[in-house]
Protein backbone atom coordinates (compact mmCIF):
# COMPACT_ATOMS: atom_id res chain seq x y z
CA UNK A 1 0.00 0.00 0.00
CA UNK A 2 1.30 3.16 -1.34
CA UNK A 3 1.20 6.69 0.12
CA UNK A 4 -1.55 7.55 -2.77
CA UNK A 5 -3.41 5.10 -1.97
CA UNK A 6 -3.70 6.69 1.92
CA UNK A 7 -4.17 9.78 0.33
CA UNK A 8 -7.10 8.47 -1.96
CA UNK A 9 -8.50 6.31 0.81
CA UNK A 10 -8.44 9.11 3.60
CA UNK A 11 -10.52 11.58 0.87
CA UNK A 12 -12.79 8.97 0.75
CA UNK A 13 -13.09 7.88 4.41
CA UNK A 14 -13.14 11.65 4.99
CA UNK A 15 -16.12 12.54 3.16
CA UNK A 16 -18.48 9.51 3.82
CA UNK A 17 -17.55 9.25 7.93
CA UNK A 18 -20.73 11.12 8.27
CA UNK A 19 -22.75 10.79 5.19
CA UNK A 20 -25.41 8.11 5.42
CA UNK A 21 -23.21 5.80 2.97
CA UNK A 22 -21.05 3.87 4.57
CA UNK A 23 -17.45 4.94 5.36
CA UNK A 24 -16.56 1.45 5.46
CA UNK A 25 -18.24 0.18 2.74
CA UNK A 26 -16.66 2.89 0.59
CA UNK A 27 -12.91 1.86 1.69
CA UNK A 28 -13.60 -1.46 1.33
CA UNK A 29 -14.56 -0.44 -2.59
CA UNK A 30 -12.05 2.05 -3.22
CA UNK A 31 -9.53 -0.52 -1.87
CA UNK A 32 -10.66 -2.82 -4.71
CA UNK A 33 -10.69 -0.56 -7.25
CA UNK A 34 -7.26 0.50 -6.54
CA UNK A 35 -6.16 -3.47 -6.45
CA UNK A 36 -4.84 -3.21 -2.80
CA UNK A 37 -5.13 -6.49 -1.24
CA UNK A 38 -7.03 -6.81 1.99
CA UNK A 39 -4.03 -7.43 4.36
CA UNK A 40 -4.43 -7.59 7.80
CA UNK A 41 -2.91 -3.67 7.61
CA UNK A 42 -4.94 -2.59 5.25
CA UNK A 43 -8.24 -3.61 7.56
CA UNK A 44 -6.29 -2.30 10.71
CA UNK A 45 -6.09 0.80 8.00
CA UNK A 46 -9.83 1.30 7.41
CA UNK A 47 -10.74 1.38 11.40
CA UNK A 48 -7.85 3.46 12.17
CA UNK A 49 -8.22 6.56 9.83
CA UNK A 50 -11.73 6.60 10.71
CA UNK A 51 -10.28 8.44 13.92
CA UNK A 52 -8.84 11.13 11.50
CA UNK A 53 -12.09 12.31 10.74
CA UNK A 54 -13.48 11.66 14.30
CA UNK A 55 -11.10 14.42 15.05
CA UNK A 56 -12.93 17.14 13.12
CA UNK A 57 -15.73 16.58 15.09
CA UNK A 58 -13.69 17.19 18.40
CA UNK A 59 -12.30 20.56 16.53
CA UNK A 60 -15.99 21.84 15.62
CA UNK A 61 -17.98 21.04 18.54
CA UNK A 62 -15.05 21.44 21.40
CA UNK A 63 -16.94 23.86 23.21
CA UNK A 64 -19.87 21.75 23.24
CA UNK A 65 -18.34 18.95 24.90
CA UNK A 66 -16.47 20.70 27.74
CA UNK A 67 -20.00 23.07 28.44
CA UNK A 68 -22.11 20.47 28.59
CA UNK A 69 -21.53 17.84 30.90
CA UNK A 70 -25.14 16.07 30.66
CA UNK A 71 -24.48 15.76 26.46
CA UNK A 72 -21.44 13.48 27.22
CA UNK A 73 -23.51 11.52 30.07
CA UNK A 74 -26.09 10.53 27.00
CA UNK A 75 -23.26 9.96 24.59
CA UNK A 76 -21.75 7.41 27.16
CA UNK A 77 -25.00 5.57 27.53
CA UNK A 78 -25.41 5.38 24.13
CA UNK A 79 -21.44 4.34 23.88
CA UNK A 80 -22.60 1.29 25.83
CA UNK A 81 -24.29 -1.19 23.66
CA UNK A 82 -21.97 -0.80 21.08
CA UNK A 83 -18.39 -1.04 23.12
CA UNK A 84 -19.92 -3.87 24.63
CA UNK A 85 -21.08 -6.16 21.74
CA UNK A 86 -18.43 -4.60 19.60
CA UNK A 87 -15.73 -6.19 21.78
CA UNK A 88 -17.38 -9.33 21.55
CA UNK A 89 -17.67 -9.40 17.97
CA UNK A 90 -14.28 -7.76 17.09
CA UNK A 91 -12.33 -11.06 15.60
CA UNK A 92 -15.52 -12.30 13.74
CA UNK A 93 -16.05 -8.36 12.07
CA UNK A 94 -12.42 -8.43 11.11
CA UNK A 95 -11.86 -11.97 10.08
CA UNK A 96 -15.36 -12.61 8.10
CA UNK A 97 -16.55 -9.07 7.80
CA UNK A 98 -14.19 -6.61 6.90
CA UNK A 99 -13.19 -6.96 3.63
CA UNK A 100 -16.37 -9.02 2.37
CA UNK A 101 -17.35 -7.24 -1.04
CA UNK A 102 -20.84 -9.16 -0.97
CA UNK A 103 -21.79 -8.07 2.29
CA UNK A 104 -20.78 -4.48 1.55
CA UNK A 105 -22.68 -5.25 -1.65
CA UNK A 106 -26.16 -5.96 0.42
CA UNK A 107 -25.61 -3.74 2.74
CA UNK A 108 -25.19 -0.31 0.57
CA UNK A 109 -28.28 -1.83 -1.28
CA UNK A 110 -30.43 -2.61 1.34
CA UNK A 111 -29.79 -0.14 3.23
CA UNK A 112 -30.50 2.82 0.27
CA UNK A 113 -33.81 1.02 -0.38
CA UNK A 114 -34.40 1.20 3.57
CA UNK A 115 -33.63 4.87 3.72
CA UNK A 116 -35.89 5.76 0.86
CA UNK A 117 -38.87 3.96 2.29
CA UNK A 118 -38.25 5.27 5.43
CA UNK A 119 -38.20 8.66 4.48
CA UNK A 120 -41.50 8.89 2.41
CA UNK A 121 -42.95 7.26 5.46
CA UNK A 122 -41.70 9.33 8.95
CA UNK A 123 -42.98 12.53 9.94
CA UNK A 124 -40.98 14.95 12.25
CA UNK A 125 -43.45 15.68 14.96
CA UNK A 126 -44.06 18.91 16.33
CA UNK A 127 -43.21 18.26 20.06
CA UNK A 128 -39.28 16.27 18.51
CA UNK A 129 -36.76 16.71 20.74
CA UNK A 130 -34.23 19.82 19.68
CA UNK A 131 -32.06 19.94 22.33
CA UNK A 132 -28.94 17.42 22.77
CA UNK A 133 -28.85 17.37 26.37
CA UNK A 134 -32.53 16.78 26.56
CA UNK A 135 -32.15 12.97 24.82
CA UNK A 136 -33.21 10.61 27.63
CA UNK A 137 -31.05 7.69 28.80
CA UNK A 138 -33.55 5.33 26.89
CA UNK A 139 -33.41 7.17 23.66
CA UNK A 140 -29.84 7.31 23.95
CA UNK A 141 -29.62 3.79 24.83
CA UNK A 142 -31.99 2.32 21.97
CA UNK A 143 -29.64 4.80 19.26
CA UNK A 144 -27.02 2.93 20.42
CA UNK A 145 -28.37 -0.26 19.61
CA UNK A 146 -28.51 0.81 16.46
CA UNK A 147 -25.18 2.09 16.00
CA UNK A 148 -23.86 -1.95 16.65
CA UNK A 149 -25.67 -2.26 13.33
CA UNK A 150 -22.57 -0.15 11.55
CA UNK A 151 -19.97 -3.20 12.83
CA UNK A 152 -21.64 -5.17 9.45
CA UNK A 153 -19.40 -3.18 6.41
CA UNK A 154 -21.53 -1.25 4.59
CA UNK A 155 -24.64 -0.36 6.94
CA UNK A 156 -23.55 3.04 7.75
CA UNK A 157 -22.70 4.17 11.30
CA UNK A 158 -24.21 7.67 10.52
CA UNK A 159 -27.59 6.47 8.55
CA UNK A 160 -28.06 3.75 11.47
CA UNK A 161 -27.69 6.26 13.75
CA UNK A 162 -29.84 8.93 12.60
CA UNK A 163 -32.90 6.58 11.68
CA UNK A 164 -32.45 5.23 15.29
CA UNK A 165 -33.14 8.73 16.42
CA UNK A 166 -35.22 9.98 14.28
CA UNK A 167 -37.45 7.05 15.06
CA UNK A 168 -36.69 8.07 19.17
CA UNK A 169 -38.48 11.02 18.54
CA UNK A 170 -35.15 13.58 17.65
CA UNK A 171 -35.22 16.52 15.75
CA UNK A 172 -33.25 16.08 12.18
CA UNK A 173 -30.39 18.34 13.18
CA UNK A 174 -30.26 17.27 17.04
CA UNK A 175 -29.79 13.52 15.96
CA UNK A 176 -27.53 14.29 13.59
CA UNK A 177 -25.42 15.90 15.50
CA UNK A 178 -25.51 13.57 18.19
CA UNK A 179 -24.68 11.23 15.42
CA UNK A 180 -21.53 13.25 15.03
CA UNK A 181 -20.50 12.98 18.35
CA UNK A 182 -21.44 9.50 19.16
CA UNK A 183 -18.64 8.73 16.36
CA UNK A 184 -16.07 9.95 18.99
CA UNK A 185 -16.08 7.33 21.94
CA UNK A 186 -17.50 4.84 19.32
CA UNK A 187 -14.18 5.38 16.46
CA UNK A 188 -11.99 6.28 19.62
CA UNK A 189 -12.53 2.69 21.12
CA UNK A 190 -12.23 0.90 17.99
CA UNK A 191 -9.01 1.96 16.95
CA UNK A 192 -7.09 1.74 20.09
CA UNK A 193 -8.63 -1.88 20.47
CA UNK A 194 -7.17 -2.60 16.66
CA UNK A 195 -3.94 -0.68 17.44
CA UNK A 196 -3.44 -2.67 20.99
CA UNK A 197 -3.44 -6.09 19.05
CA UNK A 198 -2.15 -5.53 15.66
CA UNK A 199 0.36 -2.20 15.81
CA UNK A 200 3.52 -4.20 17.21
CA UNK A 201 3.08 -5.84 13.61
CA UNK A 202 3.28 -2.22 11.72
CA UNK A 203 6.51 -1.54 10.06
CA UNK A 204 7.82 2.05 10.25
CA UNK A 205 6.80 2.86 6.61
CA UNK A 206 3.07 1.87 7.26
CA UNK A 207 2.87 4.01 10.49
CA UNK A 208 3.76 6.87 7.50
CA UNK A 209 1.10 5.79 5.82
CA UNK A 210 -1.47 6.09 8.14
CA UNK A 211 -0.26 9.17 9.22
CA UNK A 212 -0.76 10.38 5.98
CA UNK A 213 -4.73 8.63 5.80
CA UNK A 214 -5.49 10.25 8.65
CA UNK A 215 -4.55 13.45 8.30
CA UNK A 216 -6.25 13.59 4.75
CA UNK A 217 -9.44 11.95 6.42
CA UNK A 218 -9.44 15.21 9.06
CA UNK A 219 -9.10 18.05 6.93
CA UNK A 220 -12.06 16.49 4.31
CA UNK A 221 -13.67 15.64 7.07
CA UNK A 222 -14.31 19.10 8.31
CA UNK A 223 -15.92 20.35 4.52
CA UNK A 224 -18.26 16.94 4.78
CA UNK A 225 -19.95 17.61 8.47
CA UNK A 226 -20.37 21.27 7.36
CA UNK A 227 -21.95 20.06 4.23
CA UNK A 228 -24.60 17.92 5.95
CA UNK A 229 -25.28 20.37 8.32
CA UNK A 230 -26.50 22.38 5.25
CA UNK A 231 -27.74 19.83 3.42
CA UNK A 232 -30.09 18.43 5.93
CA UNK A 233 -31.70 22.19 6.48
CA UNK A 234 -33.55 21.62 3.38
CA UNK A 235 -33.63 18.22 2.09
CA UNK A 236 -33.88 14.08 3.05
CA UNK A 237 -31.90 11.62 3.25
CA UNK A 238 -33.69 10.26 0.40
CA UNK A 239 -31.00 11.52 -2.00
CA UNK A 240 -28.73 9.30 -0.25
CA UNK A 241 -30.52 6.21 -0.44
CA UNK A 242 -30.57 6.87 -4.18
CA UNK A 243 -26.89 6.90 -4.57
CA UNK A 244 -26.50 3.51 -2.05
CA UNK A 245 -28.89 1.64 -4.42
CA UNK A 246 -26.90 3.38 -7.57
CA UNK A 247 -23.27 2.67 -6.23
CA UNK A 248 -24.03 -1.33 -5.55
CA UNK A 249 -25.59 -1.77 -9.02
CA UNK A 250 -22.79 -0.32 -10.11
CA UNK A 251 -20.28 -2.62 -8.63
CA UNK A 252 -22.40 -5.32 -9.35
CA UNK A 253 -22.51 -4.69 -13.13
CA UNK A 254 -18.72 -3.64 -13.47
CA UNK A 255 -16.88 -5.76 -10.89
CA UNK A 256 -19.14 -8.64 -9.33
CA UNK A 257 -18.77 -9.88 -6.79
CA UNK A 258 -16.53 -12.80 -4.87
Amino acid sequence: MHSFHAVILGIVEGVSEFLPISSTGHLILSARILNIPQTDFVKSFEIIIQLGAILSVIVLYFKTLVKDLRIIKRLCAAFVPTGIIGYLLYKLVKKFLIGNVSVVFWSLLLGGVFIILFELIHREKSDATDDMSCITYPQAILIGLFQVLAIIPGVSRSAATIIGGLICGLKRKTIVEFSFLLAIPTMLAATILDLSKNAASFSSQEFVVLAIGFITSFVVALLAIKFLLAFIQKHSFIAFGVYRVLIALLFLLTMGLS
